[in-house]
């Protein structure tokens, strides 16, 4: 998975998920999907999109839509959602991925600080301080 999102980075140039998606021919959508889903994937009739939630923070929204494009790329063809309850407390497989497919890209273009903790290093990257409860120990 890390060399997948090197390539992608190297080849377009931007760890930005949004401009990915739009280099990447995927179609971002924003609205209001209820309470609990943060964003869905989903193809149809050969083109792709990814619908966030419109309620969510500019940091949530990012993350997700990151989320979204590691399913686009790891998971062809299987249709997900992420969802709040699931993705907390026992995420699957596929949800896992996803999720770490995200932090590799939205970590690429810098490192922790010497004694930087988790939470601040994801605070000075604009990603969600829940994140850390995604990551496969």
């Amino acid at each position: 998975m890390d060399e997948l999102v090197k390539k992608l980075i190297k080849k377009y140039k931007t760890n930005c998920p949004f401009e990915l998606c739009r280099a990447l021919g995927i179609h971002v959508r924003f609205m209001n999907l209820g309470e609990g889903t943060k964003g869905l994937y989903y193809r149809k009739l050969r083109r792709r999109f990814i619908v966030i939630h419109n309620e969510l923070s500019l940091e949530w929204q990012r993350f997700v839509c990151a989320h979204e494009l590691g399913h686009d790329r790891l998971h062809k063809g299987i249709n997900r959602f992420f969802l709040e309850e699931s993705s907390y407390f026992a995420p699957g497989k596929l949800e896992r991925q996803a999720n770490r497919f995200a932090v590799l890209l939205l970590t690429a273009a810098a490192s922790p600080e010497q004694d930087e903790s988790l939470e601040s290093y994801y605070s000075r990257l604009g990603i969600p301080p829940e994140v850390g409860f995604f990551l496969e120990p």
